[in-house]
């Protein structure tokens, strides 16, 4: 991290200045947080897995013809990226029930849902990121209907993509966060932001059901790392034979 200038530093990720035009650098921390940043602590290799994760699973989406900000892997813990127009919002889609969505309308843990849903949450820490309507967000031109339009059109298409990939994996996936920007060099064109990994994706084992996920963190449930790895591992990310120490 030397000689970098850094623009923004987040929960999970530092933010530096690229060295070329309209590129950002991107720094995966092992910090972890949960519940708006209550509660606080580290993840032993996190940032070096999430880091490696989220090149993993962009690089497939890229392959669907869905375009992200993900220019390339620089080392262990950091990606080039494409600077974009960040829009203030934090798409969920949800597959199954679990987590918020429980506590707020008394669904059964662990119900899966006859299609998936689409929440809405504005990026807003003082405010704890509330749920937020398609109409709020039109009104208060956080985005435009069309670029919401796409924006569901690409959740939608991701979701359907990663249900069966991680399905061929032995994992379910539960729900997941994705957050879009608006390309500098084009406004018109909506892009994939920030990253993809078992920070901000709910994975269960497809048998037991064991979470692999930050919900270890969250939920103080133990094994958090060694579950980090194993979704690397499955997706033939990490060798099953490296030990925590090399992360």
């Amino acid at each position: 991290m030397v000689n970098k200038s850094k623009l923004f530093e987040g929960k999970a990720k530092i933010i530096f200045e690229g060295n070329q035009p309209n590129t950002l650098i991107q720094h995966f921390k092992d910090d972890a947080t949960a519940f708006n940043n209550k509660k606080k602590g580290k993840i032993l290799g996190k940032g070096k897995i999430n880091n490696l994760i989220s090149e993993f699973l962009m690089k497939k989406i890229s392959e669907l013809k869905i375009k992200t900000h993900f220019i390339k892997r620089i080392n262990m813990r950091e990606q080039m990226i494409r600077k974009l127009d960040i829009i203030p919002l934090e798409v969920v889609i949800r597959n199954i029930a679990t987590g918020s969505i429980v506590k707020r309308l008394g669904v059964n843990e662990g119900e899966k849902f006859k299609e998936p849903i689409i929440e809405f949450y504005l990026k807003n820490d003082q405010l704890n990121d509330p749920i937020v309507s398609q109409e709020h967000i039109e009104v208060f031109e956080w985005a435009s209907q069309d670029e919401l339009k796409k924006i569901i059109s690409i959740s939608k298409k991701i979701n359907n993509y990663l249900l069966d990939f991680f399905l061929m994996r032995n994992i379910k996936l539960i729900d997941f966060k994705l957050e879009f920007g608006r390309s500098f060099e084009n406004k018109k064109e909506i892009m994939v932001a920030d990253e993809i990994s078992p920070d901000n994706c709910r994975l269960w084992d497809l048998k037991t059901n064991k979470k692999l996920d930050k919900d270890r963190f969250r939920l103080d449930l133990g094994d958090v790392e060694e579950s980090y790895q194993e979704i690397a591992n499955r997706l033939g990310i990490l060798s099953s034979k490296k030990t925590k120490r090399e992360y």
